[in-house]
């Protein structure tokens, strides 16, 4: 009887393993899970049921009133869950915590946050758009990317990250993905959507693959409009569906489907993806075995709502196989269609608690079975932290891609060469210009025509030409007119040319770039993009990217041209591993308390380390008269360099040795024979300037007649002589 019991616990442990290894929504804790899960299902009535099944979206940036508006369709509709999007910080966090406070069953908290939250509120952090990060080859980088996201995240009081966007941009034309695609090769947008949704569910939130089963070759966008997809079935199996496959491999807690028209997948025609039961429960549930949650996508998109006119579509999206309805168009109408559906016997008992059930699963997994509220202190700073700049800067100097580099042009060796720099696009190029100035001169040429231009430049040896188009976000216009063309083409046919373009590389497709030395792809006008591609350019770093996609048959996908380091110093920030961040922060309350206490009116402090240059910042001003402040590319009389180049650091060395210490005299380095009647005095003192030494001993005197005060012959000359050889 006692074998009998252990084979029957054992037998139960085998099942409820392979449970959780099946269904992404089970925790650990399973049967507390089903407890919790059971006894809330309990508990509510039929309206708060249905009331799980919808999350509204949340813009706090539209003020008190319509957050109190929120509040109320929480109370009265008996919502699950939120979308959050325009704002701030502190305000999502202030109403997350009042919209949690009021309900019944806690809410599941969702955001859009695919490159960051900063994609959604205006003083959080963003990382670089996912077709940047698809130029990388480091997908450790990723996850990163996406524990970072994760942990501002869970700061916030979200639970759900509706990303990654596992679509395959195949089409260069299409209007909504484009940059929020990390490309066109299935493989690498898989493995990098894997490495996003790992760091985000390491920290414990979890991830939506989006938009099922595939919107990167679409030339319509579904916000708009029903776009058609007219592959086969087995084209659809082969591309689309494959990076879904593996995420679902890989614990995928959601999938987010999209609105589209697909004739091999469904039938019936101007039927939405949302809407079809082919394609999310035959395909996505039974044939993909996908056990997590389903999603719609907005329900208020053109995609669906034009196509559904008798406010049927939150019904049949439900008997599609969603889940979760994201955003209905008219919340009470939508509820009032599920309760008569639910009353008619068109959607069973059944079928709502199989749904409600998944919900509430997915929020005892977020941990909202022991909700806390969101503390505010310091929130802003916790989700800007220093990690994040580090680890985007990272990103955008490995990201960078030279895809054409006519006999090894890149990087630019001779300095003394005459360069000229010409800006075009409509947006800021400031950094850019400023770094490529950090290696020499570089004028920038203004025109007023081809002819002027050509004039202008005739004294070049070579052109750098930035493309800078804006970074506000992935759907800003990103191609050349024909001005900035018949410009490119002239200099290009005329001077060695760098063209460097601040855009998404689908700019390239309709550009002559036969006559141009060499061309760089830097994804993103940002001032870290701006300030990396200069010193690419000038060899202060390496070019490491690759094409994420492909643009004609001389850039196809992948290409790549890796180029070596120079001898040159690079500007960035320290990394947590070579430097402390918080000591070198110290730095500017110690210029700061100088200027304050009239011990110098300005500073310029430069700080490198193993070849970089991590602090070049500069203080005050140039006098006490506060006129003129000290810049950059300021010059300095400077004298005994020595001194702080090679005794300090030597000093600094033996203290931290222990061989001397504040209190040491010089007689602890150096012999009191060498230092006669100086070997009492401190070395703190001498380092300070207070010891009482002479500060300067004008040597030169000694070389003038005392009389005339004329330089003696003995030690100057007005010609070359035997004893004056050197002019």
């Amino acid at each position: 009887m006692r074998q009998l019991a252990c084979f029957f616990f054992f037998f139960l442990f085998i099942i409820s393993n392979n449970l959780h290894g099946q269904n992404p929504l089970i925790t650990k804790d399973h049967v507390r899970q089903k407890f919790w899960v059971d006894s809330v299902y309990n508990s509510l009535s039929s309206d708060q049921k249905i009331g799980q099944l919808f999350t509204i979206w949340v813009a706090t940036k539209e003020g008190d009133a319509r957050m109190k508006e929120v509040a109320s369709l929480i109370e009265k509709n008996h919502l699950g869950g939120l979308i959050f999007s325009l704002g701030n910080i502190k305000d999502q966090a202030k109403y997350t915590n009042k919209f949690q406070s009021i309900s019944k069953v806690p809410l599941l908290i969702g955001m859009d946050a695919e490159w960051g939250i900063g994609m959604r509120l205006d003083d959080a952090f963003s990382f670089p758009y996912n077709m940047t990060l698809g130029a990388l080859n480091d997908n450790d980088l990723i996850y990163e990317v996406g524990k970072r996201i994760g942990v501002h995240a869970k700061r916030l009081g979200v639970h759900i990250n509706f990303s990654p966007v596992t679509d395959i941009n195949t089409n260069p034309n299409n209007p909504i993905i484009g940059s929020r695609s990390f490309g066109e090769d299935k493989f690498d947008v898989t493995y990098k959507s894997l490495s996003y949704l790992k760091g985000m569910q390491s920290v414990g939130i979890m991830g939506s693959a989006k938009h099922f089963p595939g919107h990167g070759d679409t030339a319509t966008d579904s916000h708009k409009t029903l776009p058609i997809i007219n592959f086969s079935e087995k084209r659809i199996n082969d591309v689309e569906l494959f990076p879904y496959r593996e995420l679902i491999k890989n614990n995928l807690s959601s999938v987010m489907v999209a609105h589209m028209e697909i004739p091999s997948l469904e039938k019936e025609p101007k039927k939405p993806s949302t809407l079809s039961k082919n394609i999310i429960t035959k395909l996505l549930k039974k044939k993909m075995k996908f056990k997590g949650l389903v999603i719609t996508d907005a329900m208020d998109m053109k995609g669906v709502v034009d196509f559904n006119k008798d406010q049927s579509a939150d019904v049949n999206a439900l008997l599609a196989g969603n889940d979760i309805l994201l955003m209905p168009n008219d919340l009470d109408e939508s509820t009032k269609s599920i309760r008569s559906a639910l009353k008619s016997g068109l959607i069973s008992e059944k079928r709502l608690e199989y749904s409600v059930k998944k919900i509430l699963m997915a929020k005892y997994k977020a941990g909202l079975h022991t909700i806390e509220p969101i503390k505010l202190d310091n929130i802003v700073a916790d989700m800007n932290d220093d990690k994040d700049r580090v680890l985007f800067e990272e990103i955008t100097e490995k990201s960078i891609t030279l895809i054409k580099n006519k006999d090894d042009f890149l990087p630019i060796k001779n300095l003394s060469s005459k360069i000229a720099y010409i800006k075009i696009g409509d947006s800021d190029h400031k950094e850019f210009y400023k770094t490529l100035n950090l290696y020499t001169k570089v004028d920038k040429i203004d025109y007023d025509s081809n002819e002027s231009l050509l004039n202008n430049l005739e004294s070049y040896e070579y052109v750098i030409i930035g493309f800078h188009k804006s970074n506000k976000d992935p759907f800003q216009p990103y191609k050349f007119n024909k001005k900035e063309k018949e410009l490119l083409n002239l200099v290009s046919q005329n001077k060695k040319v760098v063209l460097n373009i601040f855009t998404k590389p689908y700019t390239l497709m309709d550009v002559e770039t036969k006559d141009i030395s060499s061309v760089l792809v830097s994804y993103q006008n940002n001032n870290t993009a701006q300030s990396k591609s200069a010193q690419v350019i000038f060899g202060a770093i390496s070019a490491q990217g690759k094409l994420p996609v492909s643009i004609n048959k001389f850039f196809p996908l992948k290409k790549s041209i890796k180029t070596t380091k120079l001898n040159r110093l690079s500007y960035g920030l320290p990394s947590n591993k070579d430097f402390d961040i918080v000591e070198l922060k110290k730095i500017d309350s110690i210029i700061n308390y100088s200027i304050n206490n009239k011990m110098t009116p300005g500073a310029q402090v430069l700080v490198a380390k193993n070849g970089k240059v991590i602090l070049n910042k500069s203080f005050g001003f140039k006098t006490y008269k506060n006129e003129e402040p000290v810049k950059w590319n300021d010059l300095y009389d400077v004298a005994s360099l020595t001194k702080i180049f090679s005794t300090v650091p030597l000093l600094m060395n033996e203290y931290e040795m222990g061989i001397i210490s504040e209190k040491s005299t010089l007689s602890a380095i150096l012999s009191k024979t060498e230092l006669q009647n100086k070997s009492d005095l401190l070395i703190n003192e001498m380092l300070s300037h207070q010891s009482g030494l002479l500060p300067w001993i004008p040597f030169y005197k000694e070389t003038i007649d005392s009389i005339t005060r004329f330089p003696l012959s003995d030690f100057y000359s007005k010609k070359k002589t035997i004893n004056f050889p050197l002019l």
